[in-house]
């Protein structure tokens, strides 16, 4: 089944390692007619973006998703983070435990979305600390 892709005005997408960028000036339509690896400019992380370990955990994934070529170096990157992850945050697990699920099934682009949860997670819990810590300066008891 053919997939179509809507591409804004100098929007990029990614399509088998290939940046391909919208140069008109109007939205344009590709059709995609076999599988191929492709992310859309809100998917894609660049390497200075990968600052935190749940984000170094997704950008590991993505350049597995992206070249699959390359696939034990970076399910080996992948692997030395997430474990350190869940251990280190214990409330992750289920997140930690879904996303290897599909990365042992082949499924990398969910593994991708499901990140996204173990990213806003991270941040949930950076934010408890960081709450935490701010009351505790406050009433020191």
């Amino acid at each position: 089944m053919a997939l179509k892709i809507q591409i804004k005005p100098s929007q990029k997408i990614l399509i088998n390692g290939a940046v391909i960028e919208n140069a008109s000036g109007r939205a344009a339509s590709l059709i995609v007619h076999n599988p191929a690896s492709i992310l859309r400019d809100q998917d894609i992380m660049q390497p200075d973006d990968a600052r935190t370990p749940a984000t170094r955990i997704y950008y590991a994934l993505q350049c597995l998703y992206i070249f699959p070529e390359e696939a034990e170096q970076y399910k080996a990157i992948f692997k030395r983070f997430v474990e350190p992850y869940a251990d280190a945050a214990p409330s992750a697990r289920p997140i930690v435990d879904e996303i290897q699920q599909q990365v042992q099934g082949g499924h990398i682009f969910q593994a991708m979305k499901t990140a996204r949860k173990l990213i806003a997670h991270e941040g949930e819990v950076l934010r408890n600390v960081e709450q935490n810590l701010a009351e505790t300066l406050r009433h020191p008891d």
